[in-house]
């Protein structure tokens, strides 16, 4: 959601995403705890940003009214959009948004959730308002994302952040309007040949 860069690593590898099943193992993780803490109801329209394939939406689809899913990335797109239709779901919607470049849409959201999509976006304070915005009242906001980590998740090469300090972000959250902000760690990724773990938290906070 960062730069071109970023999209063009996500449409390489839109078609093999599905395929590893730590990110449906951590796409359920989350969905889980949004379900465990958030009251969903049928009623409830959501935004899905950074959706990618949508495995973290195809989890919660069945309790909610309608879902937007929103990413940078054409070729995750076109999966999703795949996956939409073979599976014949009519509350599901893909579309093309960057919000760090794009003008904030119309429609507004009950529920709004994102998964390992924070660390690429540069400006989090701006995505924080704009989410905000994009949220009615009272509203929910979760995010789930990688703990501060030390760079060994992505690699030298990679220019977004290291994670996230929980007491940081719960400062940009308050700042940019929510309240009720609450963190619970929901999933750990091992990876690399040292096998190092990397907690993934779940933050939700409220438009009230």
């Amino acid at each position: 959601m960062t730069s071109e860069h970023t999209t063009t690593y996500f449409d390489a590898r839109a078609k093999n995403w599905d395929d590893d099943p730590m990110k449906t193992a951590r796409a359920q993780a989350v969905a889980d705890g949004i379900q465990s803490r958030v009251p969903l109801t049928n009623h409830m329209t959501a935004l899905e940003y950074g959706c990618g394939t949508g495995l973290l939406s195809f989890a919660l689809q069945p309790q909610l009214k309608h879902i937007t899913l929103a990413d940078s990335s054409s070729g995750m797109l076109a999966v999703l959009q795949d996956k939409i239709a073979a599976n014949g779901i009519i509350n599901m919607r893909a579309t093309q948004l960057d919000l760090t470049t794009d003008p904030l849409p119309c429609d507004r959201y009950i529920l709004i959730y994102s998964l390992m999509t924070f660390h690429h976006i540069e400006d989090i304070d701006k995505i924080l308002r704009d989410l905000f915005s994009l949220l009615v009242a009272p509203g929910y906001l979760c995010i789930a994302d990688l703990d501060s980590e030390d760079g060994s998740f992505h690699g030298p090469e990679f220019t977004g952040h290291l994670g996230f300090d929980r007491n940081e972000l719960e400062r940009k959250l308050t700042h940019a309007g929510f309240r009720s902000v609450d963190f619970t760690t929901v999933f750990e990724i091992t990876k690399g040949e040292k096998q190092t773990r990397y907690p993934v938290f779940l933050m939700i906070a409220r438009k009230l």
